[in-house]
């Protein structure tokens, strides 16, 4: 599903953020990839999703080796991953419907496509009942909500979240990570990027760490401080 074969990403600076990193994801995984600030994983998830180059190595995602692809192949890439930020990126003039549906509609879905799936995903997600409000009458964590709905309605294989829980309340993290729990159960391999130590603990999952851009740790169960 997602291999990264000897991947090293070194800024114009000179700063080697990443150094060498070799790992692989299966279908249908759930893995934290945590960390320091400073550690890699931000520049690691940037790479993931093709906002960031590699220096060196290669990422292949779903058969695609994403370091050889033009700049023009990159759009059908994220068509391929649903992708959650720390800060929500929602569309501001658009309600949380238009939100979601903007995804499908980049993708040209048909009109029937997208009144079909667009109130689905917000059910899903526990937002059928603001539909019709906009981001800045919304919660953090009804925000983050309608970033996953929009992240999953077009049903990628690949969910990736980098720090989705950083703005929220203990209790709101956990509606969210729950949720993420949900989505994976359902066949989608999920990525998060995270520095919340208790929900690592708790979860249970794979755990891939990653210090000074080394990757230090990869155990396929674990929390954030369990050894090797």
């Amino acid at each position: 599903m997602i291999t990264i074969d000897n991947v090293s990403k070194v800024y114009p600076n000179g700063s080697h953020a990443v150094k060498n990193i070799s790992l692989h994801i299966e279908r249908g995984e759930f893995v934290f990839i945590i960390g320091s600030s400073g550690s890699g994983k931000s520049t690691l998830i940037k790479m993931l999703m093709k906002e960031l180059d590699v220096t060196s190595g290669d990422i292949i995602i779903n058969g695609i080796n994403t370091t050889k692809m033009s700049h023009s192949q990159i759009p059908y890439l994220r068509r391929e991953l649903g992708i959650v930020f720390q800060d929500f990126r929602l569309l501001p003039k658009k309600t949380v419907y238009e939100n979601v549906a903007f995804a499908m509609r980049v993708t040209e879905a048909s009109s029937r496509h997208i009144a079909r799936n667009v109130p689905t995903v917000l059910s899903l997600v526990g937002l059928q009942n603001k539909s019709r409000a906009y981001p800045n009458e919304l919660s953090g964590g009804e925000q983050q909500r309608t970033a996953l709905a929009r992240a999953i309605v077009n049903n990628p294989p690949i969910l990736i979240a980098d720090e989705p829980t950083g703005n929220l309340d203990p209790e709101t993290a956990w509606d969210i990570m729950y949720l993420l729990n949900e989505i994976n159960k359902r066949g989608t391999t999920v990525v998060v990027a995270t520095h919340a130590s208790d929900i690592v603990d708790q979860m249970q999952k794979r755990v891939v760490m990653l210090d000074h851009g080394n990757l230090v740790r990869d155990v396929k169960r674990g929390g954030y401080f369990d050894e090797d």
